[in-house]
């Protein structure tokens, strides 16, 4: 047997064993700290009473939420930069799964909704896709989306969507959504790139208690990553209030977005896509990039698990029917005869595009989204520091990275520390030392 082979058998084998770590009392989750610093739970939308309320009323964001809205470090190489949902839309039909248009192009927001008429009737949103009347793998130039300008971090074109939900008992969440025309999925050996989709929706979550910033989640290829708000890298950045500059300076939270795929990361380098382990053939890469400021140019609304209210009269204009539409923002996955299709063994090359922000079980009381295939057991901790991300382009990691644990930098020496990393990179021992160190 191979060691590649042996390696591979191993991680399976520590995806099963895993769970028995959910128990460690240095994996800190949600719950355990609410418990333990006295916190009161936190809410689900539809549990919220007047006494239990945390906003004021519906249609109110606080000064807080804007103050802590992450910034985004983008891919310096990126080709996808972030884009208009308005513009968007008019390059799109929409049409059923089995290619029957329901309403021709250009669309305005205001024709996504949750019921779509058709020839036979009302169809649930549900069973729609915005299908292009471009030749998306050509790259015709609303695909491409905005960077953002250089000096402030704004783009003008490219608004970012903010939704805030209050939890209850001083509990506050705040949603940034981040929109691109296209997700450039990543290369296998060299091969691909596969898992391309056309429209794509990533977000991050701030939760806030009392105003006070305590947890930040960013969305990874439908998982992703959970930290406590204090362990993430900040920037400093003037405070603008009403759209207009004050004298106070803030402290606020970078991510960042991964090459093409705009998976979001707390840290540079080289991640593992959408496995439990590192795993250098599938990754995501992120640096420092174009700094973009989603504060600067956002639509905002608040939700209650049913009703979404605009907050000024710019979100009113456009309506809020769009954001209740849970059909696909983009073209159904390429059949098998179509030449732009292409198969590996574990993706095809164009797949379903996504579902939009209110899909995004907004009303979780967890931190996290959901559950990736291998965390069957459901625990979603948050971290305590940073992890860090490997390889050339990473930082303070020795080019092989600390996610197998910060206590290796004590071993001397340094090709002794460099053979633990190598035998213990896909082993259970990396989850307890990554549990106690981070």
């Amino acid at each position: 047997m191979s060691l590649a082979l042996l390696l591979f058998l191993l991680q399976g084998v520590c995806a099963v064993i895993v769970p028995w770590l959910d128990n460690d009392p240095f994996a800190e989750s949600t719950e355990t700290h609410k418990l333990d610093l006295g916190y009161p739970p936190v809410l689900s939308p539809d549990e919220i009473t007047d006494d239990t309320r945390s906003l004021p009323h519906e249609g109110f964001v606080p000064q807080f939420v804007i103050d802590n809205c992450p910034l985004v470090h983008l891919y310096s190489e990126e080709e996808y930069w972030p884009a208009d949902i308005s513009d968007f839309v008019r390059h799109f039909n929409i049409q059923l799964s089995n290619g029957s248009v329901l309403q021709e192009h250009p669309l305005d927001l205001q024709d996504l909704k949750s019921k779509i008429q058709g020839p036979a009737g009302a169809i649930s949103g549900r069973e729609t896709y915005l299908s292009s009347v471009d030749d998306f793998d050509k790259d015709p130039r609303w695909l491409l989306g905005h960077e953002p300008d250089y000096g402030s971090g704004q783009i003008k074109n490219a608004p970012a969507i903010l939704i805030v939900v209050d939890k209850g008992n001083g509990w506050v969440d705040a949603f940034w959504f981040y929109f691109y025309s296209f997700n450039l999925g990543p290369f296998i050996m060299g091969y691909g790139p596969w898992g391309n989709h056309v429209g794509d929706w990533e977000h991050s979550l701030v939760r806030f208690f009392e105003g006070e910033p305590k947890y930040l989640w960013m969305s990874a290829h439908g998982g992703g990553g959970c930290y406590r708000f204090d362990a993430i890298e900040k920037k400093t950045r003037v405070q603008y209030s009403n759209n207009h500059r004050t004298s106070k300076i803030l402290q606020r939270p970078l991510i960042f977005s991964a090459r093409g795929t705009h998976a979001n990361y707390a840290s540079v380098g080289q991640h593992a896509h959408d496995v439990p382990f590192f795993f250098s053939a599938l990754s995501d890469f992120t640096d420092r990039g174009p700094l973009w400021d989603p504060s600067l140019n956002y639509l905002a609304y608040t939700y209650n698990g049913t009703v979404v209210t605009p907050v000024s009269d710019r979100e009113r204009e456009l309506g809020t029917k769009w954001l209740h539409y849970m059909g696909h923002w983009g073209d159904k996955q390429l059949p098998w005869s179509d030449p732009r299709q292409r198969w590996c063994p574990v993706q095809w090359r164009y797949i379903d595009g996504p579902r939009g922000p209110l899909a995004k079980n907004l009303g979780r009381t967890s931190l996290c989204q959901r559950s990736k295939w291998f965390n069957f057991w459901g625990g979603c901790p948050a971290r305590r520091k940073i992890k860090r991300g490997q390889g050339l382009d990473a930082e303070h990691n020795d080019l092989v990275g600390d996610n197998c644990g910060i206590l290796l930098y004590r071993v001397r020496p340094k090709w002794l520390r460099t053979l633990m990393r190598l035998i213990m990179w896909r082993g259970i021992a990396c989850f307890i030392m990554d549990y106690f160190t981070g």
